[in-house]
């Protein structure tokens, strides 16, 4: 009985262990998982392959450079530019000849090779001869120390199918090439157009502004300068403004740091202590409960009263304004007294008037009226005789 124990316990100390060994394999990561090729014994993985030079037909140089390179030698001879391109150095030079006028045109070569450097195509490239047009080559691999974010945001510039360059293209009037850690971008300063390349560009890798959003921006203004009217004015008004929505992330809350002493704090008192102050210690637990009571009932007491007090201020009525009137607004009013009464007086004084006229008409055509009826009497009678 005793060996089956112990050999019960050591299975069950072993599925410990191995179930503790799966969990710290866990924890390591998803890609250290066993291969299938890690027990196979037909790898030799110290056995050193011979370099084969069809891993890497090309070159040190690119391809397209050897196949481009006539193209690039005649424009530049067209200008008096001697070139040359030298495939074990793996390097290009340009230099002025006998032939060369425009000094200018030496600085155009230079900025021929960079582009050239750049992956830019051979056609593209020798566009840059043209004294309108200029490049700008901006660096943005120091610009993000974190190489996942700097893909991402270098991925945001390009947008899906290109579709974000082509607009950048199509609105800036420049052509743009993303290759590797720098972004090639030939047009003209004239429009502007090569300097809001370069402000789209920062503003996307340093996440300032999304790309889409300068796009918006650029259409407006497209649309904008269509109208003379508009010419002169300020188009902050109709550019959209976008604010930017990053959460915030909470600071750590730091201590104030007290200053040092040498002596310990002062020891805090216990409970016992408390009791001893106030004299409870002594206390019966019947008075320790009778004293609880009559504290919890003197806070109900107290909360009542303020609630009392609450209700019966709704009621309470508002304080009357019991100044009197000032002078002028005494003197205001007598004399808008005074005019009522007058315009009265005149009324009334009218209307009497009204009333004698109409009065006296009335007696006087009484009167008339006595004298023919006695005339016609006496006519009446005189014929009777």
């Amino acid at each position: 009985m005793a060996s089956e124990n112990e050999a019960n316990a050591a299975a069950a100390v072993a599925e410990d262990a191995e179930a503790a060994e799966g969990r710290n394999w866990r924890r390591k990561g998803k890609h250290d998982k066993p291969k299938p090729w890690d027990e196979d014994p037909n790898i030799d993985r110290w056995k050193i392959e011979k370099f084969d030079p069809a891993w890497n037909e090309g070159g040190m140089l690119e391809k397209y450079l050897q196949e481009a390179w006539p193209l690039v030698k005649g424009a530049l001879k067209e200008h008096g530019i001697s070139c040359e391109l030298n495939l074990v150095e793996g390097s290009m030079t340009v230099s002025t000849t006998r032939k060369t006028r425009d000094p200018f045109i030496i600085i155009k070569a230079m900025e021929l090779i960079k582009l050239l450097s750049r992956s830019v195509p051979a056609p593209q490239a020798i566009k840059i001869l043209d004294d309108e047009m200029n490049c700008d080559i901006i660096k943005i691999g120091g610009l993000v120390r974190n190489k996942e974010r700097f893909v991402k945001r270098r991925e945001r510039l390009l947008g899906p199918n290109l579709s974000t360059l082509k607009a950048i293209e199509i609105l800036t009037g420049c052509y743009i090439l993303v290759q590797g850690n720098t972004v090639a971008a030939m047009g003209n300063y004239r429009g502007r157009g090569l300097k809001q390349v370069r402000r789209i560009v920062e503003d996307c890798i340093k996440n300032v502004k999304h790309p889409v959003y300068h796009i918006k921006e650029l259409l407006i203004k497209r649309e904008l300068a269509k109208n003379p009217a508009l010419a002169t004015e300020n188009w902050d008004r109709f550019l959209p403004k976008f604010k930017k929505k990053n959460v915030k992330q909470k600071k750590p809350q730091t201590k104030e740091k007290k200053p040092y002493t040498p002596f310990p704090p002062p020891q805090q008192p216990s409970k016992i202590d408390l009791e001893l102050e106030n004299g409870e210690y002594f206390m019966s637990d019947k008075k320790k409960s009778a004293k609880k009571w009559q504290e919890k009932l003197e806070k109900q007491s107290g909360r009542a009263e303020e609630n009392k007090r609450k209700r019966e201020a709704a009621f309470v009525p508002p304080k009357e304004n019991t100044a009197g009137p000032s002078e002028s607004d005494k003197n205001a009013s007598d004399n808008s007294e005074i005019a009522d009464i007058a315009k009265s007086l005149k009324k009334k004084a009218k209307e009497f008037r009204k009333n004698e006229a109409q009065e006296s008409v009335i007696a006087e055509s009484y009167l008339a009226s006595n004298d023919e009826l006695r005339q016609k009497k006496k006519k009446k009678s005189t014929k009777s005789k």
